[in-house]
Protein backbone atom coordinates (compact mmCIF):
# COMPACT_ATOMS: atom_id res chain seq x y z
CA UNK A 1 0.00 0.00 0.00
CA UNK A 2 1.03 3.36 -0.98
CA UNK A 3 1.06 6.26 1.13
CA UNK A 4 -2.35 8.26 1.33
CA UNK A 5 -2.89 10.52 -1.62
CA UNK A 6 -3.98 14.21 -1.21
CA UNK A 7 -7.56 14.79 -1.65
CA UNK A 8 -8.83 15.55 -5.20
CA UNK A 9 -11.57 17.66 -6.44
CA UNK A 10 -13.52 16.56 -8.67
CA UNK A 11 -16.25 18.06 -11.55
CA UNK A 12 -18.89 15.38 -13.41
CA UNK A 13 -20.63 17.56 -16.64
CA UNK A 14 -23.21 15.19 -17.84
CA UNK A 15 -25.61 13.84 -15.45
CA UNK A 16 -27.02 10.40 -17.05
CA UNK A 17 -27.04 7.30 -15.39
CA UNK A 18 -23.41 6.61 -15.68
CA UNK A 19 -22.42 9.24 -14.28
CA UNK A 20 -24.04 7.62 -10.65
CA UNK A 21 -21.23 4.98 -10.49
CA UNK A 22 -18.57 8.32 -10.33
CA UNK A 23 -20.29 10.05 -7.40
CA UNK A 24 -21.08 7.45 -5.83
CA UNK A 25 -17.71 5.51 -5.63
CA UNK A 26 -16.19 8.90 -4.66
CA UNK A 27 -18.17 9.31 -1.63
CA UNK A 28 -19.21 5.90 -0.58
CA UNK A 29 -15.91 4.20 -1.43
CA UNK A 30 -13.01 6.97 -1.36
CA UNK A 31 -14.25 9.94 0.17
CA UNK A 32 -10.76 10.28 1.91
CA UNK A 33 -8.65 10.77 -1.27
CA UNK A 34 -11.47 12.55 -3.67
CA UNK A 35 -14.35 15.24 -3.56
CA UNK A 36 -16.98 15.92 -5.86
CA UNK A 37 -17.70 19.59 -5.93
CA UNK A 38 -19.84 21.06 -8.52
CA UNK A 39 -21.88 18.88 -11.28
CA UNK A 40 -22.74 20.16 -14.64
CA UNK A 41 -25.61 19.53 -17.06
CA UNK A 42 -28.05 21.08 -20.04
CA UNK A 43 -30.31 19.95 -17.55
CA UNK A 44 -31.46 21.60 -14.42
CA UNK A 45 -33.72 18.29 -13.25
CA UNK A 46 -31.03 15.83 -13.42
CA UNK A 47 -28.79 17.39 -11.63
CA UNK A 48 -31.06 17.97 -8.94
CA UNK A 49 -32.03 14.15 -9.22
CA UNK A 50 -28.04 13.10 -8.94
CA UNK A 51 -27.62 15.86 -5.57
CA UNK A 52 -31.02 14.15 -4.19
CA UNK A 53 -28.79 11.25 -4.59
CA UNK A 54 -25.78 11.98 -3.21
CA UNK A 55 -27.65 13.53 -0.18
CA UNK A 56 -29.01 10.20 -0.06
CA UNK A 57 -26.08 8.45 0.40
CA UNK A 58 -24.61 10.88 2.94
CA UNK A 59 -23.28 13.63 0.80
CA UNK A 60 -23.90 17.29 0.83
CA UNK A 61 -25.55 18.44 -2.14
CA UNK A 62 -23.23 20.02 -4.56
CA UNK A 63 -23.10 23.27 -6.60
CA UNK A 64 -24.84 22.91 -9.55
CA UNK A 65 -23.87 24.68 -13.20
CA UNK A 66 -25.77 24.58 -16.51
CA UNK A 67 -23.56 23.74 -19.49
CA UNK A 68 -23.39 27.25 -21.04
CA UNK A 69 -21.96 27.86 -17.47
CA UNK A 70 -18.88 25.09 -17.36
CA UNK A 71 -16.22 27.80 -17.31
CA UNK A 72 -18.18 29.11 -14.59
CA UNK A 73 -17.87 26.19 -12.96
CA UNK A 74 -13.88 25.55 -13.07
CA UNK A 75 -13.43 29.41 -11.70
CA UNK A 76 -15.36 28.55 -8.97
CA UNK A 77 -14.99 25.21 -8.10
CA UNK A 78 -11.38 24.60 -9.17
CA UNK A 79 -11.34 20.63 -9.68
CA UNK A 80 -8.24 18.95 -10.23
CA UNK A 81 -9.81 17.05 -13.09
CA UNK A 82 -13.42 17.15 -14.70
CA UNK A 83 -14.97 13.29 -15.44
CA UNK A 84 -16.74 13.90 -18.50
CA UNK A 85 -20.27 11.45 -18.62
CA UNK A 86 -22.29 13.54 -21.28
CA UNK A 87 -23.09 11.58 -24.88
CA UNK A 88 -20.53 10.81 -26.60
CA UNK A 89 -20.27 13.75 -29.32
CA UNK A 90 -19.72 16.20 -27.22
CA UNK A 91 -16.77 14.29 -24.98
CA UNK A 92 -14.31 16.60 -26.66
CA UNK A 93 -15.51 20.09 -26.40
CA UNK A 94 -15.79 19.73 -22.52
CA UNK A 95 -12.43 17.19 -22.50
CA UNK A 96 -10.48 19.97 -24.43
CA UNK A 97 -12.29 22.73 -22.33
CA UNK A 98 -11.24 21.64 -18.94
CA UNK A 99 -7.40 20.94 -20.31
CA UNK A 100 -7.55 24.63 -21.47
CA UNK A 101 -8.48 25.84 -17.97
CA UNK A 102 -6.00 24.30 -16.40
CA UNK A 103 -7.92 20.60 -15.39
CA UNK A 104 -6.90 16.79 -16.72
CA UNK A 105 -10.00 15.84 -18.32
CA UNK A 106 -11.10 11.94 -17.63
CA UNK A 107 -13.93 10.73 -20.18
CA UNK A 108 -16.51 7.84 -20.10
CA UNK A 109 -15.32 5.88 -23.84
CA UNK A 110 -15.96 6.54 -26.36
CA UNK A 111 -13.16 9.67 -26.41
CA UNK A 112 -15.04 11.06 -29.20
CA UNK A 113 -16.62 9.76 -32.40
CA UNK A 114 -14.71 10.64 -35.54
CA UNK A 115 -11.27 12.00 -36.59
CA UNK A 116 -11.85 15.40 -36.88
CA UNK A 117 -12.81 15.51 -33.24
CA UNK A 118 -10.30 13.13 -32.31
CA UNK A 119 -7.33 15.28 -34.40
CA UNK A 120 -8.25 18.10 -31.87
CA UNK A 121 -8.38 16.48 -28.67
CA UNK A 122 -4.02 15.60 -29.49
CA UNK A 123 -3.76 19.20 -30.36
CA UNK A 124 -5.02 20.18 -27.13
CA UNK A 125 -3.41 17.70 -24.90
CA UNK A 126 -0.04 19.15 -26.82
CA UNK A 127 -1.23 22.64 -26.40
CA UNK A 128 -2.37 22.86 -22.93
CA UNK A 129 0.06 19.62 -21.39
CA UNK A 130 -2.59 18.43 -19.32
CA UNK A 131 -4.12 14.80 -20.53
CA UNK A 132 -7.36 12.87 -21.29
CA UNK A 133 -7.44 9.33 -19.51
CA UNK A 134 -10.10 7.24 -20.87
CA UNK A 135 -12.69 5.03 -18.56
CA UNK A 136 -11.95 1.67 -20.09
CA UNK A 137 -13.70 -1.02 -17.71
CA UNK A 138 -13.39 -3.79 -19.64
CA UNK A 139 -9.15 -3.85 -19.07
CA UNK A 140 -10.02 -4.29 -15.44
CA UNK A 141 -12.23 -7.22 -15.02
CA UNK A 142 -10.22 -10.23 -13.96
CA UNK A 143 -10.82 -12.75 -16.59
CA UNK A 144 -9.76 -9.72 -19.07
CA UNK A 145 -6.72 -8.94 -17.23
CA UNK A 146 -6.12 -12.91 -17.20
CA UNK A 147 -6.13 -13.34 -21.27
CA UNK A 148 -3.50 -10.27 -21.08
CA UNK A 149 -1.08 -12.29 -18.58
CA UNK A 150 -1.47 -15.83 -20.75
CA UNK A 151 -0.83 -13.86 -24.32
CA UNK A 152 2.13 -11.65 -22.76
CA UNK A 153 3.37 -15.28 -20.73
CA UNK A 154 3.99 -16.58 -24.51
CA UNK A 155 1.95 -19.89 -24.00
CA UNK A 156 0.39 -19.40 -27.08
CA UNK A 157 3.27 -17.74 -28.96
CA UNK A 158 3.04 -14.98 -31.22
CA UNK A 159 -0.99 -14.74 -32.33
CA UNK A 160 -1.45 -14.42 -35.82
CA UNK A 161 -5.27 -14.29 -36.05
CA UNK A 162 -7.96 -13.99 -33.81
CA UNK A 163 -11.80 -14.68 -34.56
CA UNK A 164 -14.22 -12.53 -32.04
CA UNK A 165 -17.59 -12.78 -32.14
CA UNK A 166 -19.68 -10.50 -29.50
CA UNK A 167 -22.98 -10.29 -29.10
CA UNK A 168 -25.80 -8.28 -26.94
CA UNK A 169 -29.18 -9.69 -26.09
CA UNK A 170 -32.02 -7.92 -26.66
CA UNK A 171 -32.52 -6.65 -23.88
CA UNK A 172 -29.60 -5.01 -23.82
CA UNK A 173 -29.25 -4.28 -28.04
CA UNK A 174 -32.97 -2.37 -28.24
CA UNK A 175 -31.96 -0.34 -25.48
CA UNK A 176 -29.43 1.39 -27.82
CA UNK A 177 -32.55 1.78 -30.20
CA UNK A 178 -33.99 3.29 -27.61
CA UNK A 179 -32.43 6.28 -26.22
CA UNK A 180 -29.64 8.72 -28.25
CA UNK A 181 -27.15 6.19 -29.44
CA UNK A 182 -29.58 5.44 -32.00
CA UNK A 183 -28.48 8.45 -33.90
CA UNK A 184 -24.91 7.77 -35.48
CA UNK A 185 -24.12 12.07 -35.27
CA UNK A 186 -24.91 11.50 -31.35
CA UNK A 187 -22.88 7.75 -30.33
CA UNK A 188 -21.08 6.62 -33.88
CA UNK A 189 -22.61 3.61 -34.11
CA UNK A 190 -22.71 0.64 -31.77
CA UNK A 191 -19.05 0.08 -33.38
CA UNK A 192 -18.14 3.33 -31.30
CA UNK A 193 -20.19 2.96 -28.64
CA UNK A 194 -20.11 -0.89 -27.40
CA UNK A 195 -17.78 -2.48 -29.93
CA UNK A 196 -15.29 0.31 -28.61
CA UNK A 197 -14.55 -2.07 -25.34
CA UNK A 198 -13.45 -4.76 -27.70
CA UNK A 199 -11.32 -2.97 -30.26
CA UNK A 200 -9.60 -1.59 -26.74
CA UNK A 201 -9.21 -5.11 -25.47
CA UNK A 202 -7.86 -6.39 -28.63
CA UNK A 203 -5.26 -3.87 -28.82
CA UNK A 204 -4.90 -4.47 -25.11
CA UNK A 205 -4.48 -7.82 -24.82
CA UNK A 206 -1.96 -7.97 -28.11
CA UNK A 207 -0.02 -4.52 -27.42
CA UNK A 208 -0.49 -3.80 -30.42
CA UNK A 209 -2.50 -0.87 -32.77
CA UNK A 210 -4.76 -1.12 -35.47
CA UNK A 211 -3.35 -0.16 -39.42
CA UNK A 212 -6.40 -1.30 -41.46
CA UNK A 213 -10.07 -1.57 -41.00
CA UNK A 214 -12.98 -3.12 -43.77
CA UNK A 215 -16.17 -3.65 -42.53
CA UNK A 216 -19.48 -4.44 -43.61
CA UNK A 217 -23.09 -3.82 -41.86
CA UNK A 218 -26.09 -2.45 -41.26
CA UNK A 219 -29.29 -2.16 -39.78
CA UNK A 220 -30.87 -5.81 -39.94
CA UNK A 221 -33.37 -6.43 -37.37
CA UNK A 222 -34.54 -3.17 -35.19
CA UNK A 223 -36.00 0.14 -37.24
CA UNK A 224 -39.71 0.37 -38.43
CA UNK A 225 -38.97 -1.21 -41.85
CA UNK A 226 -37.46 -4.53 -40.56
CA UNK A 227 -40.46 -4.87 -38.60
CA UNK A 228 -42.95 -4.78 -41.09
CA UNK A 229 -41.06 -6.32 -43.33
CA UNK A 230 -41.57 -9.13 -41.00
CA UNK A 231 -45.07 -8.80 -40.60
CA UNK A 232 -44.87 -7.09 -37.50
CA UNK A 233 -47.27 -3.90 -36.13
CA UNK A 234 -45.97 -1.02 -35.77
CA UNK A 235 -46.69 0.84 -32.21
CA UNK A 236 -46.01 4.64 -32.53
CA UNK A 237 -42.97 6.05 -31.56
CA UNK A 238 -42.26 6.01 -27.91
CA UNK A 239 -43.74 3.81 -25.90
CA UNK A 240 -45.27 6.10 -23.08
CA UNK A 241 -49.06 5.71 -22.42
CA UNK A 242 -48.74 3.20 -25.66
CA UNK A 243 -51.70 0.74 -25.21
CA UNK A 244 -50.30 -1.17 -28.02
CA UNK A 245 -46.74 -1.56 -26.41
CA UNK A 246 -47.90 -3.33 -23.75
CA UNK A 247 -47.32 -6.65 -24.40
CA UNK A 248 -44.48 -6.17 -26.43
CA UNK A 249 -41.21 -7.28 -24.94
CA UNK A 250 -38.90 -4.67 -26.70
CA UNK A 251 -41.04 -2.15 -24.50
CA UNK A 252 -39.86 -0.51 -21.53
CA UNK A 253 -42.25 1.47 -18.78
CA UNK A 254 -40.42 4.54 -18.15
CA UNK A 255 -43.48 5.03 -15.63
CA UNK A 256 -42.49 2.28 -13.35
CA UNK A 257 -38.81 2.41 -13.64
CA UNK A 258 -37.95 5.39 -11.08
CA UNK A 259 -34.35 5.61 -11.81
CA UNK A 260 -34.94 6.59 -15.49
CA UNK A 261 -38.14 8.44 -14.57
CA UNK A 262 -36.29 10.77 -12.22
CA UNK A 263 -33.78 10.90 -14.85
CA UNK A 264 -35.03 11.96 -17.99
CA UNK A 265 -39.18 11.49 -17.76
CA UNK A 266 -39.53 14.11 -15.31
CA UNK A 267 -36.65 16.23 -17.35
CA UNK A 268 -38.37 15.97 -20.21
CA UNK A 269 -39.86 19.39 -20.40
CA UNK A 270 -36.00 21.17 -20.26
CA UNK A 271 -34.82 19.39 -23.40
CA UNK A 272 -36.81 17.04 -25.21
CA UNK A 273 -35.09 13.95 -24.74
CA UNK A 274 -37.19 10.83 -24.57
CA UNK A 275 -35.49 7.98 -23.40
CA UNK A 276 -37.94 5.26 -24.40
CA UNK A 277 -38.45 5.32 -28.09
CA UNK A 278 -39.54 2.70 -30.34
CA UNK A 279 -36.75 0.62 -31.08
CA UNK A 280 -38.95 -0.46 -34.47
CA UNK A 281 -40.08 3.14 -35.08
CA UNK A 282 -38.00 5.49 -37.57
CA UNK A 283 -35.38 7.66 -36.80
CA UNK A 284 -32.36 4.99 -36.02
CA UNK A 285 -29.63 5.76 -38.03
CA UNK A 286 -26.85 2.95 -36.50
CA UNK A 287 -26.54 -0.28 -37.18
CA UNK A 288 -27.53 -3.65 -35.77
CA UNK A 289 -24.70 -6.13 -37.43
CA UNK A 290 -21.64 -5.35 -37.96
CA UNK A 291 -18.40 -7.94 -39.76
CA UNK A 292 -15.20 -6.77 -39.78
CA UNK A 293 -11.19 -7.60 -40.94
CA UNK A 294 -8.73 -5.64 -39.01
CA UNK A 295 -5.31 -5.54 -39.23
CA UNK A 296 -2.43 -4.39 -36.52
CA UNK A 297 1.06 -3.45 -36.57
CA UNK A 298 2.26 -6.42 -35.31
CA UNK A 299 1.03 -8.37 -38.14
CA UNK A 300 -2.07 -9.91 -36.65
CA UNK A 301 -5.77 -10.02 -38.54
CA UNK A 302 -8.55 -10.19 -36.53
CA UNK A 303 -12.49 -11.03 -38.27
CA UNK A 304 -14.91 -9.44 -35.56
CA UNK A 305 -18.38 -9.83 -35.63
CA UNK A 306 -21.39 -8.03 -34.02
CA UNK A 307 -25.30 -8.00 -33.52
CA UNK A 308 -27.54 -6.75 -31.37
CA UNK A 309 -30.71 -9.08 -30.89
CA UNK A 310 -29.01 -11.95 -29.71
CA UNK A 311 -30.91 -14.55 -27.33
CA UNK A 312 -28.10 -13.95 -24.47
CA UNK A 313 -25.06 -11.92 -23.96
CA UNK A 314 -21.56 -12.27 -24.48
CA UNK A 315 -18.61 -13.02 -26.43
CA UNK A 316 -16.14 -15.97 -28.09
CA UNK A 317 -12.59 -15.04 -28.48
CA UNK A 318 -9.90 -17.42 -30.22
CA UNK A 319 -6.54 -16.43 -30.96
CA UNK A 320 -4.28 -18.53 -32.94
CA UNK A 321 -0.74 -18.49 -31.61
CA UNK A 322 2.86 -20.18 -33.24
CA UNK A 323 2.92 -22.43 -30.23
CA UNK A 324 -0.97 -23.14 -29.87
CA UNK A 325 -4.48 -21.56 -29.44
CA UNK A 326 -6.61 -19.79 -26.86
CA UNK A 327 -10.38 -19.90 -26.33
CA UNK A 328 -12.41 -18.20 -24.34
CA UNK A 329 -16.08 -18.15 -23.70
CA UNK A 330 -18.57 -15.99 -22.09
CA UNK A 331 -22.03 -15.13 -20.81
CA UNK A 332 -22.76 -11.83 -19.47
CA UNK A 333 -25.33 -11.63 -16.88
CA UNK A 334 -27.35 -7.92 -16.21
CA UNK A 335 -29.82 -7.82 -19.35
CA UNK A 336 -30.71 -11.31 -20.15
CA UNK A 337 -30.19 -13.05 -16.58
CA UNK A 338 -29.35 -16.26 -16.62
CA UNK A 339 -28.53 -18.02 -20.64
CA UNK A 340 -31.96 -19.93 -19.94
CA UNK A 341 -33.90 -17.40 -18.65
CA UNK A 342 -34.68 -14.00 -20.48
CA UNK A 343 -37.14 -11.58 -19.35
CA UNK A 344 -38.99 -8.60 -20.85
CA UNK A 345 -36.46 -5.99 -21.30
CA UNK A 346 -36.27 -2.83 -18.74
CA UNK A 347 -33.79 -0.57 -20.04
CA UNK A 348 -30.65 0.93 -18.27
CA UNK A 349 -30.77 0.60 -14.89
CA UNK A 350 -28.67 1.37 -11.84
CA UNK A 351 -29.74 -1.83 -10.39
CA UNK A 352 -28.52 -4.04 -13.00
CA UNK A 353 -25.14 -5.17 -12.96
CA UNK A 354 -24.50 -4.81 -16.57
CA UNK A 355 -21.41 -7.29 -18.06
CA UNK A 356 -21.58 -9.35 -14.99
CA UNK A 357 -19.90 -12.72 -15.68
CA UNK A 358 -22.29 -15.57 -15.72
CA UNK A 359 -20.30 -18.18 -17.38
CA UNK A 360 -16.37 -17.90 -18.05
CA UNK A 361 -14.28 -20.41 -20.15
CA UNK A 362 -10.76 -20.10 -21.02
CA UNK A 363 -9.05 -22.89 -22.40
CA UNK A 364 -4.98 -23.02 -23.77
CA UNK A 365 -4.40 -25.60 -26.53
CA UNK A 366 -0.57 -25.88 -26.97
CA UNK A 367 0.16 -27.06 -30.61
CA UNK A 368 1.67 -30.43 -29.30
CA UNK A 369 0.32 -30.72 -25.79
CA UNK A 370 -3.01 -31.37 -24.35
CA UNK A 371 -5.29 -28.83 -23.61
CA UNK A 372 -6.87 -27.45 -20.49
CA UNK A 373 -8.54 -24.80 -18.54
CA UNK A 374 -7.02 -21.38 -17.12
CA UNK A 375 -9.34 -20.90 -13.64
CA UNK A 376 -10.30 -16.74 -13.16
CA UNK A 377 -11.42 -15.61 -10.08
CA UNK A 378 -15.11 -13.96 -9.88
CA UNK A 379 -15.29 -10.29 -8.66
CA UNK A 380 -18.35 -8.26 -7.28
CA UNK A 381 -19.26 -4.69 -9.59
CA UNK A 382 -20.29 -3.84 -13.17
CA UNK A 383 -18.25 -5.06 -15.89
CA UNK A 384 -17.44 -8.13 -14.82
CA UNK A 385 -16.06 -6.71 -11.77
CA UNK A 386 -13.95 -4.21 -13.85
CA UNK A 387 -15.98 -0.68 -11.80
CA UNK A 388 -14.29 -0.79 -8.96
CA UNK A 389 -10.57 -1.99 -9.79
CA UNK A 390 -10.80 0.90 -12.62
CA UNK A 391 -12.41 3.54 -9.99
CA UNK A 392 -9.75 3.16 -7.36
CA UNK A 393 -7.20 2.93 -10.03
CA UNK A 394 -8.30 6.36 -10.99
CA UNK A 395 -9.42 8.22 -8.17
CA UNK A 396 -6.67 6.70 -5.73
CA UNK A 397 -4.16 5.09 -7.72
CA UNK A 398 -1.87 3.86 -4.76
CA UNK A 399 -1.06 0.86 -6.27
CA UNK A 400 1.57 -0.55 -9.13
CA UNK A 401 -0.38 -2.24 -12.25
CA UNK A 402 2.09 -5.09 -13.57
CA UNK A 403 -0.88 -5.25 -16.75
CA UNK A 404 -0.47 -1.27 -17.19
CA UNK A 405 -4.32 -1.02 -18.04
CA UNK A 406 -5.18 2.78 -17.58
CA UNK A 407 -6.08 4.18 -20.82
CA UNK A 408 -5.08 7.38 -22.30
CA UNK A 409 -5.85 9.43 -25.38
CA UNK A 410 -3.42 7.06 -27.43
CA UNK A 411 -5.22 4.14 -26.17
CA UNK A 412 -8.81 5.50 -26.50
CA UNK A 413 -7.62 7.06 -30.09
CA UNK A 414 -6.51 3.95 -31.46
CA UNK A 415 -9.96 2.37 -30.23
CA UNK A 416 -11.72 5.17 -31.90
CA UNK A 417 -10.05 4.39 -35.16
CA UNK A 418 -11.34 1.23 -35.86
CA UNK A 419 -14.80 2.34 -35.34
CA UNK A 420 -13.97 6.01 -37.43
CA UNK A 421 -12.30 3.46 -40.10
CA UNK A 422 -15.90 0.58 -40.02
CA UNK A 423 -18.18 4.15 -40.70
CA UNK A 424 -15.72 5.06 -43.80
CA UNK A 425 -15.55 1.66 -44.84
CA UNK A 426 -19.16 1.20 -45.12
CA UNK A 427 -19.45 4.10 -47.30
CA UNK A 428 -16.86 3.66 -49.65
CA UNK A 429 -16.97 -0.33 -49.54
CA UNK A 430 -13.31 -0.02 -49.58
CA UNK A 431 -10.78 -1.04 -46.54
CA UNK A 432 -9.38 1.93 -44.72
CA UNK A 433 -5.98 3.05 -43.27
CA UNK A 434 -6.58 4.37 -39.83
CA UNK A 435 -3.65 5.70 -39.06
CA UNK A 436 -3.61 8.00 -41.50
CA UNK A 437 -6.96 9.67 -40.35
CA UNK A 438 -5.16 11.52 -37.86
CA UNK A 439 -1.27 13.06 -36.99
CA UNK A 440 -0.49 12.22 -33.34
Amino acid sequence: MGSISPVKRYAIVGLGVRSASYYQSIIQDFSEYAQVVGICDLNQTRMNAANDAMEAIGAPRVPTYKDHDFDKMIHEQKPDAVIVTTIDRVHHIYCIRAMELGCDAITEKPVTIDEEKLQLMIDAEKRTGKQIRVLFNYRYSPHHTKIRELIKSGVIGDVSSVHMDWILDTAHGSDFMRRWHREKENSGGIQMHKSIHHFDLIHFWLNTAPETVYCVGGLRFYGRENAEKRGEKYTGDRYLNNAEAKNDPFAIDIVKNEHLKKLYLDAEHEDGYIRDRNCFADGITIEDTLSMVITYGNGAVMTYNTYAFAPWEGYRVVFNGSLGRLEVNLVEEGYSGAIDHKPAAEGEDDKKNQGGVEQTSIVVQPMFGKAYEVKTEKSAGGHGGGDPVLLRDVLVSDRPDQFKRAAFLRDGGNAVLVGVGANHSMKSGQAVKVQELVSW
